[in-house]
């Protein structure tokens, strides 16, 4: 008997999941429609802007009315249908239901302001910090961070200021990714279904019901906003969902095991996460300000490698997926949190190098340099000592073993002087450089072959007494090395002592001139021999 009763009540259950979910379909289906429909009479639409946006028409903003509407609705509805399901009707509380619901609704109302008078960001942290501040006091809280720090708990102001971060960080995270049509909401469907099956597998019934409402809401709603979009969510909607995703996480991980109360929200939500931490971080290396919108996330940068937006937004699925499916694992195989961490870790920063940005391409070249850095310091050595080598050089045979010396090491193949031979220099004074077709004077050594330089760098030969030597220019033939020096140090000092040995050498050209044509060759020839000598 008992066994029937059971089985009548666990069918009674999934009747009413499945009716809650039906529900908040079809009446989101249809206030998603009469939504559009109103806007576009009442004319608020959003202008696309070419800096931001993809769409190209004029489109409402507002997805978010219906969403949220079609939830409330939902969940009043089931509320009311409580009493006649005695074994699921005591978990229907309308206190816990409150403690979530009433900063929603706040944060709903901000979006739909934004929407259409639009508010600043600090406005917008302000009023999410408020809801975020509400949940902690409602019970809804981070007091530690296990994979962190162990199981030590945080005091009060610590937990409230982390608790306030993590809803203004997931509330925000799905504002970003709302670039490309039906993103936002698709992605947020399966982070939702991720909550859902959690709180089904660790029971909490209130936090079931809200993840089946939001399910619901945000399918009926994705059906008008998949490409080609004719209604976008607008900050009501992606605040919205954002926000109740964010505090979702926080419910469903006060019944779960404590190694994994941080893990598997912040993984269930990973790929809004990702996108406003490389936001937040290139933004910071470029820059820009970080509450300006631009054209550089994650979705952009698909579109921009040459998948079309459906084929984009699709990729992305696959990948908020992928992210519920690791954090899924983890709640059953917790022992494999280290497996799961490191897989999610290898994945993300494989899937950020084939985005190319350029940003963070320059922080690991960076990187490259700080971990090579005994070597960048020995190079400036080098060249400061070869600085004050050359302020001691008084002839050019002198001044090519210093040259080739100092700079053959740090990978450069040749040094090119240009206009020499219009201050003086005969051609046996400038051996042992090599005369080119072009007029230019080259001093190589290993073993390429000079021709078209990649990469060359072109500087004055000035002295202090202002006279002109024509200019020199450091030769590398391939870019497979990164060089490992601040080339402020080669147009500094080790420029003005070049310039000024060059200087000196000349004295000698004008006494050979006075010893005439024979006497000078052989006297050069002497004097470049006595230097290479040295």
């Amino acid at each position: 008997m008992l066994g029937v009763a059971g089985w009548y009540g666990e069918t009674a259950l999934t009747a009413l999941y499945l009716g809650a979910f039906t529900f908040a379909l079809l009446l989101s289906f249809i206030l998603t429609k009469s939504v559009r429909d109103f806007a576009f009479r009442k004319g608020w639409v959003s202008i696309p802007s070419p800096d931001r946006h993809m769409h190209v028409h004029p489109l409402p903003r507002l997805g978010g009315v219906a969403i949220c509407f079609a939830f409330l609705a939902t969940e009043a509805t089931v509320t009311l249908l409580a009493p006649w399901f005695p074994k699921w009707g005591p978990s229907v509380s309308v206190r816990p239901a409150t403690t979530i619901l009433i900063p929603a609704c706040l944060v709903f109302l901000l979006g739909v302001y934004d929407d259409l008078r639009g508010a600043r960001p600090w406005v917008k942290f302000a009023v999410q910090g408020v809801a975020g501040a509400m949940l902690f006091f409602g019970g809804l809280r981070i007091l530690a961070v296990p994979l962190v720090f162990g199981e030590r708990h945080f005091g009060v102001v610590v937990g409230l200021v982390l608790t306030i971060f993590w809803v203004i960080g997931i509330t925000n995270a799905f504002n970003l990714i709302d670039g490309l049509d039906g993103l936002a909401a698709g992605s947020a469907v399966f982070s939702t279904i991720v909550v859902l099956v959690m709180s089904l597998i660790v029971p909490n019934p209130l936090v079931v019901f809200f993840a089946i409402a939001l399910t619901g809401t945000t399918l009926g709603f994705l059906r008008y906003n998949f490409h080609p979009a004719t209604i976008f969510l607008g900050d009501s909607g992606s605040l919205f969902i954002g926000f109740m995703l964010a505090a979702l996480a926080l419910a469903g991980s006060q019944k779960a095991p404590t190694i994994v109360a941080v893990a598997i929200p912040v993984l269930s939500l990973g790929f809004p996460i990702l996108d406003v931490t490389l936001a937040v971080i290139r933004r910071f290396l470029s820059g820009k300000p970080l509450f300006d919108g631009d054209k550089s996330h994650i979705h952009h940068k698909l579109v921009k490698r040459g998948l079309s937006q459906r084929n984009a937004v699709l990729t992305l699925y696959a990948v908020t997926a992928g992210f519920g499916f690791l954090s899924l694992v983890l709640l059953q195989q917790r022992r494999a949190i280290a497996v799961v961490l490191a897989v999610t870790g290898i994945g993300i920063f494989l899937g950020v190098q084939q985005l190319r940005y350029q940003e963070f391409a320059e922080l690991l070249s960076v990187l490259e340099r700080v971990t090579r850095r005994r070597q960048i310091l020995a190079n400036h050595v080098a060249l400061r000592q070869s600085a004050e080598k050359l302020r001691e050089c008084h002839d050019l045979g002198s001044m090519c073993l210093i040259l080739q010396d100092t700079l053959g090491p740090m990978g450069f193949d040749a040094v090119r002087f240009r206009k020499l031979g219009e201050n003086g220099f005969s051609s046996e004074m400038l051996q042992p450089m090599q005369y080119s077709p072009d007029g230019s004077w080259l001093l190589s050594w290993g073993a390429h072959e000079i021709g078209e330089p990649s990469w060359e760098l072109k500087l004055d030969l000035t002295t202090d007494s202002a006279n002109r030597w024509g200019y020199f220019s450091l030769i590398r033939m391939s870019n497979t090395d990164s060089l490992l020096l601040d080339v402020n140090m080669l147009t500094e000092e080790f420029r003005r002592s070049l310039s000024g040995a060059i200087e000196r050498a000349t004295p000698r050209v004008e006494e050979l001139e006075k010893l005439g044509v024979e006497g000078r060759n052989g006297r050069t020839r002497q004097i470049a021999a006595g230097s290479m000598a040295d």
